[in-house]
C-alpha cells in the first residue's frame, strides 16, 4: 500500500512539473521568436535596423495562428531592445523638470513612462492592415540618424520618421514622428501642463492611470 502511495505521489509530482513546463513554454514571454524575427545584417546601419525590426513585427501581425494577446507580447519583446525608453523619459520631462525629481521619483517615473510608451506604440502598431511600407535612406543629423518611412494603404499615405542615436554601441530609437507630430514632444507638452498646475506626485499619479482615463480627464478639464 505504501509503495502504491509512493508511486502515486511521484506520478503527481511528474505531472505537475510537466504541466508547469508546458505553461512556461507556451507563455509568450518565453516562446522563441525565431519564426518571425528578422536578422539584422548590419547593426551599424540604422536603416537596416529599423527595416529588419519592422519586417519582424509585420511577420507577427500577419500570423493568423497567433491570438491578439500573444501578438502584443511578441511585438513588445521585439521593439523593446531597439528603443531607448529611459532617454525618452528624460527628454520628455525636460531639463527644467528632471533635476527636480529625487532618485526614487526618477525610478518610478521612468518605469511608468516606459510602460506608457510601450502600450501606446503597441496599440498603434496593432492597427496594421497590410499597409505597404516604403523606407527611404537614413539621413544623418549630427550624432543621430533619421529614418523616413511611408505607409501606403490604397490612396492614403502616412509619413513616419524614426529618430535614432548611438547607445551602448548600437542604434536605438529615441523618438518617432507620425505625420510630423513627435511622440516625444507630445508627451513633453502634456507633462509640462501637469507640472505647471501641480507637483511631481500629481504627474506620477496621472501616469498610473489607464491612458484612456487620463485622456478623458484632460479633455474634461
Amino acid at each position: 500500500m505504501k509503495r502504491l502511495l509512493l508511486v502515486f505521489l511521484v506520478f503527481l509530482l511528474v505531472s505537475y512539473i510537466v504541466n508547469a513546463e508546458d505553461k512556461r513554454l507556451n507563455d509568450p514571454n518565453n516562446m522563441p521568436l525565431d519564426k518571425w524575427d528578422v536578422a539584422v545584417k548590419d547593426p551599424g546601419d540604422p536603416n537596416e535596423l529599423v527595416q529588419a525590426k519592422w519586417n519582424a513585427v509585420v511577420n507577427v501581425l500577419k500570423d493568423s495562428q497567433l491570438d491578439t494577446n500573444t501578438k502584443a507580447a511578441f511585438v513588445d519583446r521585439m521593439i523593446s531592445p531597439v528603443f531607448d525608453f529611459e532617454l525618452m523619459g528624460k527628454l520628455a520631462l525636460g531639463r527644467a523638470h528632471w533635476p527636480k525629481l529625487n532618485a526614487e521619483q526618477r525610478k518610478e517615473f521612468t518605469s511608468l513612462f516606459v510602460q506608457r510608451l510601450k502600450t501606446s506604440y503597441r496599440e498603434k502598431i496593432m492597427l496594421y492592415e497590410n499597409q505597404q511600407a516604403e523606407f527611404q535612406p537614413a539621413v544623418p543629423s549630427k550624432e543621430t540618424f533619421q529614418v523616413p518611412m511611408i505607409l501606403t494603404n490604397g490612396d492614403k499615405k502616412t509619413a513616419l520618421l524614426y529618430k535614432l542615436r548611438k547607445a551602448d554601441k548600437s542604434w536605438k530609437i529615441y523618438d518617432v514622428e507620425i505625420e510630423g507630430v513627435s511622440i516625444l514632444l507630445t508627451y513633453k507638452s502634456q507633462f509640462e501642463d501637469i507640472l505647471r498646475r501641480g507637483t511631481v506626485d500629481d504627474l506620477l499619479s496621472q501616469l498610473k492611470k489607464p491612458q484612456d482615463a487620463a485622456a478623458s480627464e484632460k479633455t474634461a478639464s
